[in-house]
Formats: C-alpha cells, structure tokens, sequence
C-alpha cells in the first residue's frame, strides 16, 4: 500500500457504547430531495390507523425524530420516513412522514423513493416489467409502479390521493410584503400557490434565503387568517407550506417544461424536488382553469431545474367538491446506508439546529 494511501475500512463496525441506541437507515433522493428510510431501531408507534400511529409518533418518539434529521447526522432540510405496519389488507406497509417540525400527512418523492426501497431491500416481490408498491399514508392509499427491467430499476410513478382547489385568487395581508395574491390547494396535504415573479423573487439557489424568509411570512399569515379546512379529517386541515411558482429555466434539455417550483414547507425547509403533493395540487388547479385536462402531460421542475412528469389520470368528488386524481413520475436514487449511534453519555444525542 501507498504511505499515502488511506487505510482501507474496518472490517466490522465501531462497538456501541454501553447502553445506546442503533438505528438503521437506507438513505435515498428524489431529483435532489432526500429522504432517510428508518429500517431498524425506532420503536413501532402505537395505533390502528397511520394517523393514530403519527399521533403517537409525536407524543412519545419525537427525541429520534430529532436525533435523525437534526444535526450532527441530518440538517434543516433533512426528510425522513419511517415504515409501519399497512391498515389496509391490500397495501404492502404503512409509512410516517419526517421533517425538521415534525411529521407531514403526505409526500410525493417520499413515495418515490420508498418505493425504489422497498425493490432494493426486497420487501416486496419484485416483478418485471413492473413492481407495484401500495403504501398507506396518513392521507390515504397510494400506489407506486416501479419500473424493473433485467434487474435494473428504472422511472417510479404514483397515482397520489384526489387533489383538489380549494380557493383561487384569494389575497392576505403579509407583514412586511403588503397584499399578496395566492391560490390554495390540496394534494395531500394544503399548500398556497404565489407568482414569485409578483413579489420580485427568482427561483433560483441564489435567492433560497429570501425565499424562505417570504415563505415563512406568507405561511404564518394564511395560518393564522384563513387557515385551510379539509372535509375529511380535522388533523389534515392545516397550511403545510407556500410555494413559489414561475416560468421554467429556457435552457433545460429534453421536452419542454410547465413551470418551476420551489416550496417553502414545515418550519422554513426547502424541497429540492417540485414536490410531489406540491405538483399534485397544481395540476388541481390547473384543471379548476379550464387550462390541463386529463392524461395531459406536464413537466415541472425544482430549484434545480429537476423535474416530476404530471398528468391527471381521473376526476372524483370528495367532500362535495370536484378533485383531480393525480399521477406523478420521478427518479430516485440509493445514496447510503448507515447505522446510526445514540450514545447516552453524548449531550447533543438528541440533535440540533443552526441555520
């Protein structure tokens, strides 16, 4: 060997400390978006419907929320998911939703990217051409298919929960940004929909803290106003998050794009992905429009000019109210797997964050 080298891995892991808590992770992303996918170690939260068990998850497991996606081994915009067992008998598992704040109701490249995990880690049979993955959300079923061809995984898409507009061209009072006009809707979970180009913002990395700054005054405005209502189930019924909208990068390779998004979720984190629920509510009010019908394609990209293929593959009404049902087409891929140490004599074992 080279003096310089380095020295080759350790041939097993470094020996927990007396006491703490192992947790296995396979870490995935969705067009840029992470997600961490709890394997082993978190204990199961407690409930017979995923909403009960995210109620518990809140109430008694919040320390490893914040252990995994917090800071020494996350970072603000870290995203996870952790896999429970399905409430309904036709859907292979049941899943909750992390983020810096807590635990959303729904997400799109969460669902991509499980998807993608449960073909690599065999937890379900893998087919060819195409492997079916149906997962229970706190929103609701969703089913994923998964491209396999010769044992290589190829695009993902999910037909998510009905989406629907729940107002358009509403307008807020926003400290410090005056009137701002938005519309609202639902993809599983409530998001407000604002021009970037009409408050002087560009979506680009550049502008990612003015962005999150506009976000966060924007979101506590609507919140504390007119917060959202959702028909079906109180716990769904709040503003996740804002996203900013606008003409799509002209330079981007491939077929033409719709729009950019970039959204402005949980407490001041930013998606690197368009967002999957986040895309599914737009095509809801793109279709309220009268301007995208059903199995219409639209590409919409990310901050980083990555991109979701959308369509609508049906109509229902819920709640009385006329709901697209959504289709949503990304890639994903495996980024790492690790096992991560809770030491209980570290005083930072619980996480932190500085932005």
């Amino acid at each position: 060997m080279s003096p310089h080298a380095s020295p080759p891995p350790p041939r097993r892991p470094v020996p927990p400390a007396p006491g703490a808590i192992l947790l296995d992770c396979l870490d995935l992303h969705t067009e840029g978006e992470p997600l961490r996918v709890i394997l082993s170690g978190f204990p199961l939260p407690e409930g017979d419907t995923v909403l009960a068990r995210r109620r518990d998850a809140r109430a008694r497991l919040d320390h490893l929320r914040r252990a995994l996606l917090w800071e020494p081994r996350g970072h603000a915009d870290m995203y996870g998911a952790l896999v429970v067992p399905p409430e309904r008998p036709d859907s292979d598992f049941g899943v909750l939703f992390l983020h810096n704040d807590g635990y959303s109701t729904m997400c799109g490249h969460g669902v991509l990217a499980l998807a993608r995990a449960a073909v690599e880690t065999r937890r379900v049979p893998v087919q060819e051409p195409e492997t079916v993955v149906t997962m229970d959300t706190p929103a609701g079923q969703v089913r994923a298919r998964v491209d396999v061809r010769d044992g290589r995984i190829g695009g993902i898409r999910f037909r998510n929960v009905p989406s629907w507009a729940a107002d358009l061209d509403a307008v807020i009072q926003v400290p410090g940004l005056g009137t701002v006009r938005y519309d609202l809707a639902y993809g599983g979970a409530f998001y407000a929909y604002v021009e970037a180009g009409a408050l002087g913002l560009e979506l680009t990395p550049g502008e990612v803290s003015d962005l999150v700054a506009a976000g966060r005054s924007i979101k506590a405005a609507i919140q504390g106003a007119a917060p959202p209502h959702h028909p079906g189930d109180p716990e769904l019924g709040f503003l996740y998050g804002v996203i900013f909208t606008g003409p799509p990068s002209g330079d981007a390779p491939g077929p033409p794009r719709h729009s950019r998004h970039v959204c402005v979720f949980a407490d001041g984190e930013v998606d690197r992905s368009p967002t999957g629920t986040g895309v599914s509510g737009r095509l809801a009010l793109l279709h309220a429009r009268g301007s995208l019908g059903r199995h219409e394609d639209v590409i919409i990209e990310s901050i980083l000019g990555t991109r979701f293929r959308c369509r609508i593959l049906d109509t229902v009404t819920t709640g009385g109210t006329t709901a697209v049902v959504p289709e949503v087409e990304g890639r994903c891929w495996v980024t790492g797997w690790s096992t991560f140490h809770l030491d209980p004599d570290d005083p930072l074992r619980e996480g932190f964050l500085l932005r």
